[in-house]
């Protein structure tokens, strides 16, 4: 578990991580660094080393105190009061095939943004959600329209309400490890991708970009043991 910690006093100190989910999951290795510490330079990294889509995760029990359901319940709800076309695109089990549902709720800007997109734009937004995540965390209430408008260019994740027990992505592999860190449960997320062969960048490339980048790589099952 020498990595492990080498991986939790990372975060500990607000620097980045590269956890890989599993091989019979979705084979991905993401970048991993709490949104409370990152800048606008990580999120260039993020999109440019990385690839995928750069999204803040958060506990189950802070998304319910701000009201931040599941996209795929928002859409059914959506369906149920006569929005066929809605209704028809929601998950159904089986979709995934590596899961039984995925853990978007909603895509916010920050209110002090501009359009949102820039690194600049993208790191006040995710602050600002570390914010209000500890916020909430140490009891207190904020009006979550107040801060943010969406639609908007960050994906709140929004972690299963047993964590570990319930699922296993990177959603949840994120937050265990903010708790082991005992840090603010809001933890940015990115997919490494391979631009070579437009597949998820493999194991073995992800472990060399670690290396070369001295960032601790760990594995879903280092966390969950």
């Amino acid at each position: 578990m020498k990595e492990l910690s080498k991986a939790i006093d990372s975060l500990k100190n607000g620097k980045m991580i590269l956890l890989y989910d599993a091989d019979n999951r979705e084979g991905e290795t993401d970048f991993v660094i709490p949104a409370q510490s990152i800048t606008p330079r990580d999120v260039a990294q993020m999109r440019k080393d990385g690839g995928g889509l750069i999204c803040v995760a958060i506990s189950a029990p802070v998304a319910k105190k701000l009201g931040l359901p599941f996209m795929s319940d928002l859409l059914k709800h959506a369906g149920s009061n006569g929005n066929k076309e809605l209704k028809t695109i929601v998950e159904k089990d089986g979709d995934i095939k590596y899961d039984h549902r995925s853990s978007f709720s909603i895509w916010v800007n920050h209110r002090d943004t501009y359009t949102g997109i820039p690194d600049n734009d993208r790191a006040l937004t995710i602050n600002r959600i570390a914010e209000v995540t500890k916020l909430v965390e140490d009891g207190g209430y904020i009006d979550f329209g107040s801060e943010f408008r969406c639609p908007g260019h960050v994906a709140i994740l929004r972690a299963a309400d047993k964590l570990l027990e319930e699922r296993a992505g990177q959603t949840e592999l994120s937050i265990a490890l903010a708790q082991l860190a005992g840090i603010t449960s809001a933890m940015v997320v990115c997919e490494m991708l391979d631009e070579e062969d437009g597949r998820a960048l493999s194991k073995q490339k992800a472990r060399q970009y670690a290396k070369k980048h001295n960032f601790p790589f760990i594995e879903g099952k280092d966390v969950n043991y």
